[in-house]
């Protein structure tokens, strides 16, 4: 269950939408050059394509959402906030002004901003979202459960996410690139140590395996005997549900379903997650 926490109901008063009216309504006119990047953006990687197309629609219709800045006080200038995206493909098509809106934000809450409005849209790799929360984790002593509240995430699909750093520099490589997904990352965790991770990405890879392929390799390499007979037809019903329980609980769910019964079976790979499930399910 999604929980929207007050930053993040905060985030939408902080930026406009075209459903809210006018968007670049008590904005402020801002010069280009004078804006400095977010030190805490999440962001690390912005797609060409998608930054010329951007720049060709501001090219015609402006800067509609303006860009949330925070000022400097020691350059005199401003730090980007939220709208790196928009920020980069105006100087693109050359402009030398854009609007914004100015608002007073410590580090912390500048890192939180940038990570709620990249989720809310989606721009997010698992692993930059993943050294985002690292770095409210590690560097300001928000909690996971914190965390969890301030982007609407189960603080159990904010611990697996975290987990992910835990992962082997090549298979943090072959999921940043693209190779893997984070479904194949996070089967890869259920290994007890890198080597064994990482050899067992280079079989995903080189076979091309599904996730579910994946997490029957895993299996096998850590040992578990698979359950005998032919594995049945998968219900699209019992996989919708099945979808459904693992956005809820932030982690891998099977269901075995007959005409007399069956078993649900949570995943879960600390004492924390299983605190967090628990909790879930007692609610």
């Amino acid at each position: 269950m999604a929980r929207k926490s007050a930053l993040g109901r905060g985030l939408d008063a902080l930026i406009p939408t075209q459903d809210s009216g006018l968007a670049t309504s008590g904005a402020t006119s801002i010069p280009v050059n004078l804006i400095e990047p977010n030190p805490r953006q999440p962001r690390q990687f912005i797609n060409d394509t998608d930054l010329q197309e951007l720049s060709e629609s501001i090219k015609n219709h402006g800067v509609i959402q303006p860009l949330i800045l925070s000022t400097d006080l020691t350059t005199g200038g401003y730090i980007l906030i939220a709208g790196e995206r928009r920020l980069r493909a105006a100087m693109l098509a050359g402009l030398q002004y854009v609007p914004a809106i100015i608002r007073q934000a410590t580090e912390q809450e500048r890192l939180e901003l940038a990570l709620i409005e990249n989720i809310q849209r989606a721009d997010l790799t698992p692993l930059e979202t993943a050294e985002a929360y690292r770095q409210l984790n590690e560097e300001f002593g928000v909690s996971h459960e914190e965390i969890a509240n301030r982007v609407g995430k189960s603080r159990v699909a904010v611990t697996n996410t975290l987990r992910l750093l835990k992962l082997p520099k090549s298979v943090l490589s072959a999921l940043a690139g693209g190779m893997i997904t984070e479904g194949h990352a996070r089967a890869l965790l259920g290994l007890s140590n890198p080597q064994a991770q990482a050899a067992a990405m280079q079989t995903v890879t080189s076979r091309e395996l599904t996730v579910r392929q994946t997490e029957e390799l895993v299996r096998k390499l850590a040992g578990e005997k698979p359950a005998p007979g032919v594995e049945p037809a998968i219900d699209p019903e019992i996989n919708a549900v099945e979808q459904r329980l693992m956005n809820h609980f932030g982690t891998k769910v099977k269901i075995r379903h007959s005409k007399k019964g069956g078993a649900i079976t949570i995943n879960y790979y600390s004492d924390e997650e299983l605190d967090a499930i628990i909790s879930l399910i007692l609610r």
